[in-house]
């Protein structure tokens, strides 16, 4: 065993909440990562899926995986940061599906390498902007109204611990995912009454196959010290979080952000 996981990752099963049985959810950014981890979490718990990305070939991956598991799954190709691509993906869900009862904003990712503020130019600071808080006030904008017309459901977001805490994320990425969390209690305020529920997960050093590939093991081991419970993320951990905030178990939370960080950030 490796520093880095000196304290393993529980390796219980995905817990089942049967108020999930039968429900659809649409997962963006769930070809790969922390969306395919949670979009195979929502399969095995009977959800049908349908699954967003950019990469057709990776959303074929992760739809067969969640068929391997017995579940229901299509996959929907758009860029989510481009808004008549993200209004043609929610006709072809509205005609494959219906009016999704979770909608997962997951799409996202970090755009450039940290830098002095001064130093981002245009490009990167849009960038940063577009793919991770534009992409998520489309995805919401274009299926809130199907969910809406039905009045029940809920919303999740997804941040990050760069949103949270000065932790080295660059500027614009953590700028954006903040713009997540400010948008999500404000849906969560206007939803409310409306009998839906919205929430945001903020996760830290979750390792994701890209995570490993950029971080080498001594690297992971030198991070541990950040961490009081003694190891890094796995999309797991992700997953089970979102499982119990998009069911019934937390049918009186809304508004809230759920730091997914190993103890890392405590707010």
């Amino acid at each position: 065993m490796n520093a880095a996981s000196e304290h393993p990752a529980p390796s219980a099963a995905i817990p089942a909440f049967a108020d999930l049985r039968g429900k659809t959810a649409l997962v963006t950014g769930g070809s790969r990562g922390l969306g395919a981890a949670t979009a195979l979490a929502l399969a095995r718990n009977g959800v049908r899926v349908a699954l967003n990305g950019r990469d057709p070939d990776a959303l074929a991956a992760s739809a067969a995986a969640l068929r391997e598991a017995g579940g229901e799954a299509d996959t929907f190709a758009a860029d989510c940061a481009e808004l008549a691509q993200v209004e043609a993906m929610r006709d072809a869900v509205l005609a494959r599906f219906g009016a999704p009862d979770f909608v997962l904003a997951f799409a996202g990712g970090g755009s450039g390498r940290p830098m002095p503020v001064h130093e981002i130019d245009e490009r990167e600071w849009r960038s940063s902007l577009d793919h991770n808080l534009t992409a998520t006030f489309f995805t919401v904008k274009c299926f809130l109204p199907g969910m809406l017309a039905r009045g029940s459901g809920a919303l999740l977001t997804m941040a990050s611990a760069g949103a949270r805490v000065v932790a080295g994320a660059p500027a614009g990425y953590a700028a954006a995912k903040a713009g997540v969390i400010a948008l999500t209690r404000q849906l969560a305020h206007e939803l409310g009454p409306r009998g839906l529920r919205a929430n945001c997960l903020s996760p830290s050093a979750v390792l994701t196959e890209r995570t490993r590939a950029n971080l080498p093991p001594q690297r992971q081991a030198q991070m541990l010290a950040a961490f009081p419970l003694g190891r890094l993320g796995e999309p797991a951990d992700v997953a089970m979080a979102s499982l119990f905030l998009l069911s019934d178990a937390s049918a009186w939370i809304t508004g809230t952000v759920l730091d997914v960080a190993g103890g890392r950030v405590m707010v």
